[in-house]
């Protein structure tokens, strides 16, 4: 089962870094103006993020996030293992500056894309930020039908499953390891999902 884990882990989602984000920067372009509800993507350059890519077919994109209002200030929340606060910190759902979310060390490509529909963004984000306060642990298992704990695309899609207007259209891909096979969403999925708009890419 550890040897799964850790299989799955490498290939959906980046690895751990540290926490010197004001030492290394950000990616994030100086004047960016997001919005409540945007969909933000990273890449990395490590062996994680290449897993993730061959998984995606190629795809662009190994993280997503979603952009959420938090006390008046913009946050993404996202699900992601091996990016522990302190010691001992479970594989959760976090919340963090979009600054951090694009730290160099863990990004060195991003994407923002913004829904069509404003109301189905904030609903969306409104969802996150519930995810995120339950204390959602990270779904080792890439189970979609058990929201208990949740992978990065499945939060994503799961926000915007309880708006107005979900995401439609929406592949998956199937993967299969050993001892494992699942049909999951992959970042790329949600790329290509025709309810959102290019933003940005830097």
């Amino acid at each position: 089962m550890r040897v799964r884990t850790v299989l799955l882990s490498g290939l959906l989602a980046l690895t751990a870094c540290s926490d010197n984000i004001g030492r290394e920067g950000t990616i994030l372009p100086a004047g960016l103006r997001l919005s409540v509800g945007d969909v933000v993507f990273r890449r990395g350059g490590g062996f994680t993020s290449h897993a993730v890519l061959m998984a995606d077919n190629g795809g662009v994109y190994s993280h997503v996030g979603i952009v959420a209002d938090s006390a008046g200030q913009l946050v993404v929340i996202h699900a992601v293992p091996g990016e522990p606060d302190f010691e001992g910190d479970e594989d959760r759902v976090k919340m963090e500056r979009p600054a951090d979310f694009f730290a160099r060390m863990r990004a060195d490509r991003g994407a923002v894309y913004r829904p069509l529909d404003s109301i189905a963004a904030r609903q969306a984000a409104h969802r996150a930020v519930a995810i995120y306060r339950r204390h959602t642990l990270f779904d080792h298992d890439y189970d979609d039908s058990d929201t208990t704990a949740m992978y990065c695309t499945e939060l994503v899609v799961h926000a915007y499953s309880k708006t107005r207007r979900p995401m439609s259209g929406l592949s998956r891909h199937h993967l299969h390891l050993v001892g494992f096979e699942a049909d999951c969403v992959l970042p790329s999925d949600i790329l290509h999902c025709k309810d959102f708009k290019l933003i940005t890419t830097f």
